[in-house]
Formats: structure tokens, sequence, C-alpha cells
């Protein structure tokens, strides 16, 4: 089971989320969000963590040139896409950074939705399934109807986003069959600064059902 915890912008937190348990630590490189950390900023963090952490970079409709140019200056081990990137685009990145995990995320709407997250499966190694917002691609801290994707077991690994908080974890592992899970807003105090207490709930909850949950 995977907890990555998106939008940390400092190196105290980002540290003491890890100590907690977390595997997975997200930095959003898209500069008009609240939670924007510059690349060296990026890097100093990724120096400070333990090396068995996963760090991940958001981006949005960023060229692959930009990524790549970004994941090399932070020594970043995967990347989010989190915007319109098409089939080809994963593909060209994959060719350039053979050794980074590539997330792609989708923001369902509808089945067709599940449909257009099938097709990345052979291009991407983990999918992630936010909630959809019209103009927003993503930190909406709104759920979308888990009921709709309760048999979904693709055959990548799968996150879900979107409203994701320690008042209803149990409730999305006991509804959906994903492999981890990914929360931003909802651990937070304000945008780019975490709510360790937080962070700290949601750990003794899912230690609570640890073992119904996926490996």
């Amino acid at each position: 089971m995977r907890i990555k915890i998106c939008g940390l912008t400092n190196v105290e937190e980002a540290r003491a989320i890890a100590s907690m348990g977390v595997d997975t630590i997200g930095f959003i490189c898209v500069k008009d969000s609240p939670r924007y950390i510059p690349p060296f900023s990026i890097r100093a963090i990724v120096e400070k963590l333990p090396p068995q952490i996963s760090t991940i970079g958001v981006f949005v409709n960023a060229s692959v040139s930009k990524i790549v140019d970004i994941v090399r200056e932070t020594r970043l081990t995967g990347v989010q896409l989190h915007g319109e990137e098409d089939i080809a685009f994963c593909e060209q990145l994959r060719i350039i950074l053979p050794s980074i995990e590539i997330i792609k995320a989708i923001r369902y709407k509808d089945a067709q939705s599940r449909q257009e997250a099938e097709k990345y499966i052979p291009v991407v190694d983990t999918l992630l399934i936010d909630t959809y917002q019209k103009g927003i691609h993503g930190g909406t801290g709104t759920t979308f109807n888990w009921d709709e994707l309760r048999d979904y077991r693709p055959s990548r690994p799968w996150l879900v986003a979107g409203g994701v908080s320690p008042d209803n974890v149990i409730t999305a592992f006991n509804t959906l069959q994903c492999d981890g899970i990914d929360l931003s807003s909802k651990v937070e105090v304000k945008p780019g600064q975490k709510d360790l207490e937080k962070i700290k709930q949601l750990i003794i909850k899912l230690e609570s059902i640890k073992n119904k949950l996926p490996n």
C-alpha cells in the first residue's frame, strides 16, 4: 500500500513525513500553483531524504525538454503528468528517461474516463485517478463517486486522489481496489504547509487495517 503526500515545499516537513512511513513525496512543478517549488529547492529536499523514498515531480502540460531538464537537475525518481499529455508524449519521455517512474493522472468524470486510463497502461508505470473539475488539473479537495470504480483493477498499479483524508481513507480502501492514495489539500494547514498531526492520524488509521490492504 503506497502513501503519496503531494505539495511539499520545505525539507523539515518532508523529512518528518518520510519518518512517519510515507513512501512517496510529491513536488509541484507548476509555476502558477500555490504549492509551486523551484527545482533548486526540490534538489535540496531530495538530497536530505532517505534513498528509499520516491520523489515525484508534478507537471501540467509542460514540454518534454522542460520535464527532462528538471528531473536531471533535481534527481527526482519520477514524474506525474497531470495535464492533457497524450500517449506519444509518454512514449517520448520514456525513451529519454528510461529509469524514472511515469505516473499519468486521469481526472475521473464518467465511464469514458476509465477507458481513457486504460489507453495509457502500455506507456506508464502507474495510474492516478483524480476528481474531474472543469478548468482545474488537481488539488480540488473533493472526491468523485468511488462506487463507480469499485471493480477497477487495471494491470498497472493505481492511486486514488481527490479529497482523500484521514476521515475517509478507510472508506476509500473498503470501496476501491487501489494500490495506494495521494493526498495534498486535506492534510494541509495552508497550501504548501502540511498538517503533520493529520498525517499522523492517517498513518494510525491505515495501521488499523494494514492486513486488509494491498502490499
